[in-house]
């Protein structure tokens, strides 16, 4: 174990070279803050062993992350074998390996100053340092990511994207009662504030040693510019205020939304809604999503087109989209958004009983938007997703929300990157289709077997479109109709139904906008 230790210090300080998070100038601090961390007293090494390492990793598992994953992994058995390492979970492993990658990783300073230099030459530049900085650093840890199932599934409103997620590691018993019992705190107020910059982490709350962000101005406020640690598509990233305060949609989302569009001009940006059950996962803090990406609504061409009296200089038209999107476009970002302040406040207030449409009962408001906003050439777009979080018997999630046929499949709420055409779907999927894939092979009874009985229906569904099923083309089917299901959950999630009379519904409330 220790020659392997030993080895391991000289890899990983040799991969902190080639990926230039150090300079040569540091490869002896950089080796004793890494055999600190370890609890070793000796380095058996030599400064030229790791330049010359540093100059053999492969250009392969450079960018794949396989080199720092079986250095890392070395390590933290070691950690693990000498109780340096509370226990031998994920949830302590990940503590202890950011904290190696934090020793190896530039203060905050040197990484903003690196950014706006890149920004001054093009913004471009700068996102590409920083992304690649952030995979570097193992923020983002590419090697589980890669582990994610990614496929499109082809549907009349487009390719939609499907992932299952298996890079989000599930918490391990012992850490969870150890969440339990562990001293409440406060700091930081959650996973999206600026003091997780850096922040050891707990059992309850992820390390982020490696962790960097970038300030951007935003609406003469501060805010911070980072990526997603799960990067569900090209160089997801979260932009955050600075102040830990609640999501709101309003006039000044859409003025933030351009502003840093036009900062970004190579990136869309957008947000949540505002809404428990048609709102992102964290209310509590006002953020933005976006990315180096193009989604399926984005492509989706406008169906036909309305004018607004006093707005006949912006385009405004019905997206043909399974949610109910409205396209404002133009070279003029200030007429976009005063045109998008009408419809948000029209939306917030109607009612129209003969689609269920309710703007609040009881004193509970329903109507909200989900905004997104991106370049096209030489014009801006903002797209303005209509969404309503009412609840009944028959759909106690929500009437606009995936049916509970659907639940087998997706449950969840319908956030920001869903309702732009990706599905975020839950691991747990990857073994339930496997079991799925076999007992259809065999012919074994679905329903009898507890772990995917729930499927029983959908497979009794789908199985009649096929000649035959084999196992030439299983896999191939079971995706593309994982992703029907999932276009019905977007339909099901749309406030006016793709229907002559659901459009029609639709043009109802345009037509109010005059």
């Amino acid at each position: 174990m220790t020659e392997n230790i030993q080895d391991a210090v000289t890899e990983l300080v040799a991969y902190a070279l080639r990926t230039g998070l150090i300079a040569h100038e540091d490869i002896i601090y950089a080796v004793n803050c890494v055999i600190r961390e370890l609890g070793l007293d000796t380095y058996e090494g030599e400064e030229a062993a790791v330049t010359d390492c540093a100059q053999k990793i492969p250009d392969q598992e450079l960018d794949d992350g396989t080199w720092l994953e079986r250095t890392l992994k070395i390590m933290d058995d070691y950690a693990c074998a000498n109780g340096i390492c509370e226990s031998d979970s994920v949830v302590y492993r990940d503590l202890f390996d950011t904290r190696l990658m934090g020793v190896l990783t530039p203060r905050p300073s040197e990484v903003i100053c690196r950014f706006r230099q890149l920004y001054q030459e093009d913004p471009q530049k700068a996102t590409d340092f920083y992304y690649d900085f952030a995979r570097n650093t193992d923020y983002i840890r590419r090697y589980r990511i890669s582990k994610d199932l990614k496929w499109v599934t082809k549907t009349p409103y487009g390719d939609l994207d499907i992932t299952i997620n298996l890079s989000k590691p599930e918490k391990d018993p012992k850490a969870i009662a150890a969440a339990r019992n562990a001293k409440q705190s406060g700091y930081p107020k959650c996973q999206l504030c600026r003091e997780n910059e850096g922040y050891t982490g707990r059992v309850d709350h992820p390390a982020r040693e490696n962790h960097r962000v970038i300030p951007v101005t935003i609406q003469n406020s501060q805010w911070g510019f980072q990526y997603s640690p799960y990067v569900y598509y090209n160089e997801h990233c979260i932009v955050f205020n600075s102040q830990h305060i609640p999501m709101k949609i309003e006039h000044g989302t859409f003025c933030k939304l351009f502003d840093f569009v036009k900062q970004f001009p190579h990136y869309f940006v957008g947000s949540n809604a505002d809404l428990p059950i048609v709102g992102g996962s964290i209310l509590s803090h006002d953020h933005f999503q976006g990315g180096h990406y193009e989604f399926a609504m984005a492509k989706a061409p406008v169906t036909r087109n309305f004018t607004v009296k006093g707005f006949e200089d912006v385009k405004a038209g019905i997206v043909k989209w399974p949610m109910s999107v409205i396209r404002l476009s133009g070279p003029d970002t200030e007429r976009i958004i005063a045109l998008a302040d009408v419809v948000l406040t029209k939306w917030r207030s109607y009612t129209d009983e003969a689609a269920f449409i309710f703007a609040e009962t009881d004193g509970t408001p329903h109507n909200t938007i989900t905004p997104i906003a991106r370049k096209r050439g030489e014009n801006y777009e903002l797209d303005l997703v209509l969404r309503n979080n009412i609840t009944t018997k028959e759909h106690p999630l929500g009437v606009f929300h995936p049916h509970a046929q659907l639940h087998h499949i997706k449950k969840e709420n319908i956030g920001l990157i869903e309702v732009m055409g990706l599905a975020v779907l839950p691991a747990r999927l990857k073994g339930e289709m496997a079991v799925l894939k076999k007992a259809m092979l065999d012919g074994t009874d679905i329903r009898s077997n507890p772990e995917i009985e729930k499927h029983a229906d959908w497979v009794d569904t789908f199985s009649p479109k096929y000649d035959h099923i084999d196992a030439g083309n299983i896999d191939k089917i079971l995706q593309d109709e994982i992703g029907e299901v999932f276009m019905h959950v977007l339909e099901d999630a749309g406030v006016y139904k793709q229907t002559q009379e659901g459009q029609k519904a639709f043009d109802r409330f345009t037509q109010t906008l005059a």
